[in-house]
């Protein structure tokens, strides 16, 4: 058995149409609906609400089998700036698939971050770098066992949403989002338009409008004493 290794894919995104979604949280580009996908929202961010990084970055992806770590090892040289490790290792709770000295080499490289379906460690260090931001399903002090297995930029699972090389992975307190190409294209206007949208319905409120006013709800009816209409 051996590491495979897939070609990196070519891109025809500008720098300025990628750069129209770090204003967008995760949370209005999931509610876009499909093609941007959510992983399981188990995987989580290292550091506590309030103090985590911003994730931003096209993926690079390593598929695992633990407790081998080959393919986190081959894709680590290929992870450049702007970029995230996602490392796919089916929820496996046991072994680390990254710790505290793969991840100071991932910053050394201008790495934009890391999502793992898996487990890591170390993260004590990894938690108070906000540099580097990490989202993981596990935590774990056990450490891998061989370096021989896996592929690098194939399409993975993470959490159940799949990732092609070259996906926008956001990544914030609430969780992730992973956008194609395709989507980081034709979708920016529609999540530019539903910023604005809870911009307006925010700005109402704060001048007084009712609730029922802002989100347009349906005339309510009054109920009988039993709980049933009158």
């Amino acid at each position: 058995m051996s590491i495979r290794r897939h070609p990196s894919p070519n891109c025809d995104l500008t720098a300025e149409e990628i750069a129209r979604w770090r204003a967008v949280p995760p949370a209005v580009a999931v509610d876009l609906g499909a093609p941007i996908r959510q992983p399981d929202p188990a995987i989580r961010p290292l550091s506590p609400p309030g103090r985590q990084p911003r994730l931003f970055g096209r993926a690079v992806t390593a598929l695992c089998s633990p407790p081998d770590f080959g393919a986190v090892l081959a894709a680590l040289d290929l992870v450049g700036p702007g970029e995230v490790l996602v490392i796919a290792a089916g929820g496996h709770a046991e072994t680390a698939m990254l710790g505290e000295i793969l991840g100071a080499q991932l910053r050394r490289q201008g790495a934009a971050g890391v999502a793992c379906d898996g487990a890591v460690r170390d993260v004590g260090t990894l938690a108070g770098w906000d540099d580097l931001p990490v989202f993981t399903r596990h935590v774990t002090p056990r450490g891998p066992t061989s370096a021989r297995l896996g592929a690098v930029n194939a399409p993975v699972s993470l959490g159940g949403a799949l990732v092609r090389p070259g996906d926008l992975l956001l990544g914030d307190d609430d969780g992730l989002a992973v956008i194609p190409p395709g989507a980081v294209r034709g979708m920016i206007a529609a999540a530019e338009a539903k910023l604005r949208l809870e911009a307006a319905w925010d700005a109402r409120l704060a001048a007084g409008t009712p609730v029922a006013e802002v989100f347009e709800l349906p005339p309510t009816e009054a109920a009988s004493a039993d709980g049933d209409p009158a």
